[in-house]
């Protein structure tokens, strides 16, 4: 993995601009720690940091190749995991390769296919390439979005870039928020609305898309998007096809030539990727896998089961690293260590976060990576397979917004009336809500429902599962998916996420609910699959998400960072608050009065504390100007 920046312009030559560029470029050092590269000419300026995952020698980029008088240089930022099909039908068409890397087969397949080059890639990426002879820009990012690219496009010229800090860097793109960019930080965040970039004139291109930027300007093409059919296949067939796939996909991304290991929770997830991965390296005689998981200091003593938290991870963690030999390594941190890392994760992230849900998963890449340099992660089985408890809320289901943040007045109720009164909040989620349920299309040979009561209520909640699938793949999974690469990437660790393969997520989208939920369990067709692979218990262990501290001291520590912030009277928090009203909620325990989390699983009263702090100091340290 690595980090991209270019600078297309009309109007300037760019061939004087390495020191903007330099600067640019620089942001991103922690995600390519290992090299750095430019390309400058006339109208087009490509900055490059690399972190060598594959072919030290014949990845090094700015990659150029030409072919007669025509010349393509391109910047990469991901992994393909298909490059030996892709080198293999360009062999067969006369294409010569100095290396080995997947950087060389991304940038000849754009020689020999052009922009539909994307179509024959399996794997996660975000590119730009300069097309000499045409003099424009293409540029594309992967189907689910686990690579970002975020472009401005101003009056003759376009930036691009794979984190918001290094546009920012641009001398003409001061860091601006206006009443767009508040309301997504406030009312969607930590979530973000797709192709939303929050900062004035920032874009974000959205996953599965492309886009050629030339003198005639910028042209957005959507390559992807998820298959809609009707699934014909039994049970048996279903869960062999699932099987098949997954164990193609992890088997795919074991290639690498650097340290590899896995992330463990001891959750089906990772405990599955891990399976494969061990008996993977077991065949090739590779040794012990590396594992890596995360707990928290004293956990053990303030750990209380819930609905969203049934159980604690580490007895199963234990479980698998006997049950397949790994080489183990637990990471454990305490609440200093959490709160201090809040600024890095916000840092990190370039915007208000997941609070210690970031800074956590930034200390454990941090310790992760000084024993590989890349990790496989069970990320978004859960939002392809039905798995978080929103699938199964009658509450949750009848909603009529996101599900991941049902109730608005946990937010909004922190915020001063002058600031809700000026963005109108429950327009701006309402039309968010609608723009994504508008973006569904309706299966193949849809038709009016049955007259049969029953028959029409099984048709009316797939139907709604349908769509809350459908948000949950395309605005839920992006936080995670954003979180997971500003995480790691800042210590200069590459994470592949299996679950994310398009070649699953387009199969599983059209498996009918009541096989998706098998045996009336969360991901019961993907543990149905999967048998054989875990042990049993393992396998139809209940859901436990992402561990987060219970330990009290959290709450009393970042309650106490806040009120020194309310205190000093030149916060720039303070115009955006309800300060009576937080005060209030100071008083509380760590429970919401809804008895829901604020937002998602995981963040409830202190994580709503530490947000605030990361508002805070991302307005202070990116120097905000809020218009």
């Amino acid at each position: 993995m690595c980090g991209i920046v270019g600078w297309i312009d009309w109007k300037r030559d760019l061939s004087s601009q390495k020191e903007v560029l330099g600067r640019m470029t620089e942001t991103l050092t922690p995600r390519g720690p290992d090299a750095d590269g430019y390309w400058l000419s006339p109208h087009a300026a490509l900055g490059h940091r690399r972190l060598i995952v594959v072919d030290p020698e014949g990845g090094l980029q700015p990659m150029i190749r030409q072919r007669g008088e025509h010349t393509y240089t391109l910047i990469y930022n991901g992994e393909l995991y298909n490059t030996q099909e892709v080198r293999s039908e360009l062999l067969s068409r006369g294409y010569h390769f100095e290396g080995h890397s997947d950087t060389e087969a991304v940038l000849l397949s754009y020689m020999e296919w052009g922009p539909s080059c994307v179509d024959r890639l399996n794997g996660i990426f975000a590119f730009g390439i300069w097309d000499g002879q045409s003099q424009h820009l293409f540029a594309a990012r992967d189907r689910l979005g686990v690579k970002p690219l975020f472009y401005s496009e101003q009056n003759g010229f376009l930036l691009f870039a794979s984190e918001l800090k290094a546009l920012l860097k641009h001398p003409e793109l001061p860091p601006l928020i206006g009443k767009n960019g508040l309301s997504e930080v406030f009312f969607i965040g930590p979530a973000r609305t797709p192709g939303n970039g929050v900062f004035e004139g920032v874009s974000e291109l959205r996953p599965g898309h492309s886009m050629i930027y030339s003198n005639n300007g910028l042209k957005i093409h959507q390559y992807w998007a998820l298959p809609n059919n009707i699934h014909a296949d039994d049970l048996a067939k279903t869960s062999t096809k699932i099987r098949d796939l997954f164990l193609d996909t992890v088997q795919r991304q074991l290639v690498s030539d650097v340290p590899i290991g896995t992330l463990l929770s001891g959750g089906l997830d990772s405990s599955a990727i891990t399976a494969i991965a061990a008996n993977t390296f077991a065949y090739e005689g590779k040794g012990p896998l590396p594992t890596f998981s995360v707990d928290y200091a004293d956990n053990d003593k303030y750990f209380k089961p819930n609905d969203f938290q049934p159980d604690a991870d580490g007895p199963w963690i234990e479980r698998m690293s006997q049950a397949f030999s790994t080489l183990h390594t637990k990471c454990t941190f305490t609440i200093p260590d959490l709160v201090e890392a809040l600024k890095a994760a916000a840092t990190a992230r370039d915007l208000p976060g997941m609070a210690d849900v970031d800074s956590s998963l930034l200390l454990f890449s941090q310790e992760i990576k000084k024993h590989v340099t890349v990790g496989l992660s069970g990320e978004c089985a859960d939002e392809v397979f039905g798995g978080y408890p929103w699938f199964h809320r009658p509450d949750s289901l009848a909603a009529e917004t996101f599900p991941w943040a049902l109730h608005v007045e946990n937010r909004l109720q922190v915020l001063s009336p002058e600031l809700i009164d000026y963005l109108q909040p429950y327009e701006y989620i309402r039309n968010r809500y609608e723009e994504a349920l508008a973006e569904i299309p309706k299966l193949p040979g849809s038709a009016p429902v049955h007259q049969d009561s029953r028959t029409v209520k099984e048709q009316q909640r797939e139907a709604r599962i349908r769509e809350i699938s459908y948000l949950t793949i395309t605005r839920f999974m992006p936080t995670l998916l954003d979180r997971k690469d500003r995480m790691t990437m800042a210590t200069g660790l590459e994470v592949r996420v299996p679950f994310c393969d398009h070649r699953i997520v387009e199969y599983a989208w059209n498996i009918p609910w009541e096989m998706k939920a098998l045996e009336g369990r969360e991901k019961g067709i993907l543990r149905h699959a999967l048998t054989g692979v875990l042990p049993d218990d393992v396998l139809w262990r209940r859901k436990s998400p992402y561990p987060k501290t219970h330990h009290p001291n959290y709450l009393e520590s970042v309650r106490s960072w806040l009120r020194e912030i309310l205190s000093d009277p030149n916060s720039p928090l303070l115009p955006l608050i309800n300060l009576p009203a937080l005060e209030d909620l100071m008083k509380l325990s760590d429970t919401l009065p809804s008895g829901r989390p604020w937002f998602g699983q995981l963040m409830d009263i202190p994580q709503l504390f530490a947000f605030l702090i990361q508002v805070e100091f991302w307005l202070k340290e990116k120097e905000i100007r809020i218009l």
